[in-house]
């Protein structure tokens, strides 16, 4: 059996850490798009953000991430901030992968985020920008969503258990 699933949510909401989980489980490939940006460009994120700016990192994000949901098969951690982009939310919107909110509170975040890690729309006012963040993306990430894990503060493995279940069905 092939699976085709893509995790959004909010930094913090453990996307890559069950993404790895959860590909590890169903034995098949793992992508998270930070990384392959970061492969692509030769240089960090928050260092993309630093040199380039955002527009200009949103524009290589597009294009990344577009091409890892054009994949037959796989799990996809995406940054965060991808569901912005209106190719993005097509490419999501027009494929047949399974999309994974992995919602979280703030509390729960906080401390997988440290805020004080390399986290370039999160530098001043880490908190108060991360709630300004979500409730901006929750109405997108909630429209894009065939599926929401509510990620509360399970370990990955009970996460990973929970998807195990809605991602086979």
């Amino acid at each position: 059996m092939s699976f085709h699933v893509v995790l959004i949510g909010p930094p913090g909401s453990g996307k890559s850490s069950v993404g790895r989980a959860l590909s590890k489980a169903l034995q098949v490939d793992f992508v998270d798009t930070d990384v392959l940006i970061e492969e692509d460009q030769k240089k960090s994120v928050a260092q993309i953000f630093i040199d380039e700016g955002e527009p200009h990192f949103r524009a290589i994000e597009e294009r990344i991430c577009c091409e890892a949901i054009s994949r037959a098969t796989g799990i996809i951690s995406l940054g965060g901030g991808a569901v912005l982009s209106l190719g993005v939310q097509d490419a999501l919107l027009n494929s047949h992968a399974k999309v994974v909110f992995l919602d979280v509170t703030l509390s729960v975040a906080a401390p997988r985020v440290g805020f004080n890690r390399d986290r370039p729309l999160l530098l001043t006012n880490p908190r108060a920008q991360w709630q300004q963040l979500m409730d901006a993306r929750r109405p997108i990430y909630e429209s894009l969503a065939t599926i929401t894990c509510e990620v509360g503060d399970l370990s990955v493995a009970k996460i990973v258990d929970q998807l195990l279940a809605k991602v086979s069905s």
